[in-house]
């Protein structure tokens, strides 16, 4: 199921959630910026750094659930995935992004 990034407006501000076609459930969500063009580079880093193991974080939030981040090469996290029910899933959704984040179209909703 092919992905894709829904780039749209945030108050004054841009963001993007990468978006699984089929079900058009969010797998991962950007921090706010202050320019569209920002956000645009944001995108291409998702796709450049999915690719690299390397560059996911698998963390645990507060309440138990797993969840994990995608950082750039220079450590910043540019997307936090959902929060999952199992590790086993939380690793489904990081092997999801690798394949499908690379190719994923962009849907400009600003």
């Amino acid at each position: 199921m092919p992905g894709i990034f829904h780039l749209k407006r945030s108050g004054d501000q841009f963001m993007f959630n990468l978006k699984a076609s089929g079900n058009g459930e969010t797998v991962l969500t950007s921090e706010r910026y202050t320019s569209k063009q920002n956000a645009e580079g944001g995108i291409l880093s998702v796709k450049a750094n999915a690719p690299h193991d390397a560059r996911y974080q698998k963390l645990t939030a507060r309440d138990g659930s797993p969840y994990f981040t995608l950082t750039a090469t220079n450590g910043q996290v540019i997307g936090v995935s959902e929060t999952y029910s199992t590790t086993r899933a939380r690793d489904e959704g990081i092997e999801w992004v690798k394949a499908n984040a690379p190719a994923a179209t962009t849907l400009d909703l600003t």
